[in-house]
């Protein structure tokens, strides 16, 4: 495997190195050992899939609030995605940047977003198949996020009419910067026993 670090601390492309044969290929898609190399966790807990009919669909941007340590390595199985992660952790340098990567059936890359970072998705054709690995356990108590479209992080998607949304994604209030860090502080603070 080829990992590529991406901007923000802690992300990364993975890309399989296929072996061609008259039969099609063989590639790993994860190794622990690989993984832990480039400073990667690779103990994943769970693993979700997402269909998504329709191009142009979002899905996200999510994330997890502490105690949660959410990682997630995500992969295109079927069609194309406008992969999108948003770090959303203020003792980073690149707090509240972006960064997306394209994900397809064709290129088969993955990518890993660690624990603190939103992350969604935007189909480029129909029929999309998306698999989300996770290092840990999905907590519905804890799961939020942040809107789309939210002008504060001037987040450019590659198709802008016809969206088809959730509707719990759509109605994420716009970004406040202060109250987002002040429920961080609290909910770590709470999370670690200083409360």
């Amino acid at each position: 495997m080829l990992f590529e670090a991406l901007e923000l601390s802690g992300a990364a492309l993975v890309k399989m190195e296929r072996q061609f044969d008259e039969r099609g290929f063989f590639a790993r898609s994860v190794c622990v050992e690989e993984f832990r190399a480039h400073g990667l966790p690779a103990a994943f807990v769970q693993s979700s899939v997402a269909w998504s009919r329709r191009r142009g669909t979002v899905r996200g941007l999510h994330f997890q609030w502490p105690p949660s340590r959410e990682g997630k390595l995500v992969r295109c199985l079927r069609g194309a995605i406008h992969d999108l992660l948003l770090d959303l952790r203020p003792a980073e340098p690149s707090y509240l940047r972006h960064r997306a990567v394209l994900l397809d059936q064709d290129n088969r890359h993955a990518v890993f977003i660690p624990s603190g970072v939103a992350h969604g998705f935007q189909t480029l054709v129909d029929d999309c198949e998306v698999l989300y690995q996770m290092t840990d356990v999905h907590a519905p108590a804890l799961a939020t996020g942040v809107r789309w479209n939210d002008p504060s992080f001037g987040i450019r998607w590659p198709i802008t009419s016809d969206i088809v949304i959730a509707a719990r994604d759509a109605a994420y209030p716009d970004f406040d910067r202060n109250g987002f860090e002040e429920e961080l502080r609290k909910r770590t603070a709470q999370s670690s026993g200083r409360v």
